[in-house]
């Protein structure tokens, strides 16, 4: 999907969801930006042609900036929720000329996720060991209940289904109920843990970051006292911004209200957060000079 004008961003959605999960902000976005909507490889109505070699955050970042080029844009802007934010993050450090800014919606890098896993988050995030295991056991699991599946994790995520209109959570559904899709899904979270992890480690040693400008958007009740000292100013070690600035130098953000589907939960401050991020950086080289 495309439309607006101006500057172009690339809006990216997240697990398990489609593009219509930016369809309460991409309106307001379109006033200012030519938007382009995609479903990540695999998800929606995305249908690659093989699975094989896997769809790695660095194969969906080289293929979305080919279908940015064939739409005419060789430097854009990048906003990323969940699986989206971490294929956001990869596109901007392969291709640093390509992209003028990025934002992460609840998301810091994959390195950083995992570092911090305890019991705790395992037993919240236990999707992501789940669906990464080998080939082709989840994928049968699934198959026997993907409605009460799907169903069970937007419901968690969005804090109860009747958060997510009835219209909407069918798409979703519609779309899970695809054995290609939620093949698509397992690739996905067993990149993850495979080889998008080992392209994070080799660029954290390594000291690569992504040279434009970054902007964080968390949901405060996930990451309860990650707001600034109010003594200091200064973010506390955990808050997303403290850990973003290891990987960029320009980097700021804020808490939303609302659950993990910012995009669905919080739209109203999503938008009030991106669009000055993106007007003052959007149109802007990936080194902060303003293009020709």
């Amino acid at each position: 999907m495309t439309g607006g004008a101006g500057p172009a961003v690339l809006l990216l959605h997240g697990y398990p969801q489609t593009h219509i999960a930016w369809r309460k902000v991409a309106p307001e976005l379109a006033r200012d930006f030519t938007l382009v909507i995609p479903d990540l490889p695999g998800y929606g109505a995305s249908r690659p042609d093989s699975m094989v070699p896997r769809w790695t955050k660095r194969r969906v970042g080289t293929a979305l900036v080919a279908l940015m080029e064939r739409l005419g844009h060789t430097r854009f802007a990048v906003v990323g929720h969940d699986r989206g934010a971490r294929a956001g993050y990869r596109l901007a450090l392969d291709h640093p000329d390509r992209v003028t800014a990025y934002a992460s919606l609840t998301v810091i890098p994959t390195l950083d996720a995992m570092a911090a896993v305890d019991h705790r988050i395992a037993a919240k995030a236990f999707h992501w060991f789940f669906l990464s295991q080998e080939a082709d056991l989840p994928e049968r699991l699934l198959a026997a209940a993907p409605d009460a599946f799907i169903d069970a994790a937007l419901a968690k995520m969005a804090g109860g289904l009747e958060s997510i209109e009835p219209a909407a959570l069918d798409v979703y559904r519609a779309a899970f109920r695809d054995p290609a899709v939620r093949h698509a899904i397992c690739e996905d979270y067993r990149a993850a843990l495979d080889e998008d992890l080992a392209q994070d480690r080799d660029d954290a040693a390594a000291g690569r970051k992504l040279r434009c400008p970054v902007h964080v958007l968390w949901p405060s009740k996930d990451w309860p006292g990650a707001e600034a000292e109010p003594a200091t100013g200064n973010p506390p070690i955990r808050n997303p911004i403290t850990i973003w600035s290891r990987w960029a130098d320009r980097v700021d953000g804020t808490p939303t209200g609302g659950g993990h589907l910012q995009p669905e939960d919080a739209p109203e401050e999503v938008v009030r957060s991106l669009r000055p991020f993106l007007l003052q950086n959007a149109g802007t080289q990936a080194s902060g000079k303003p293009r020709s």
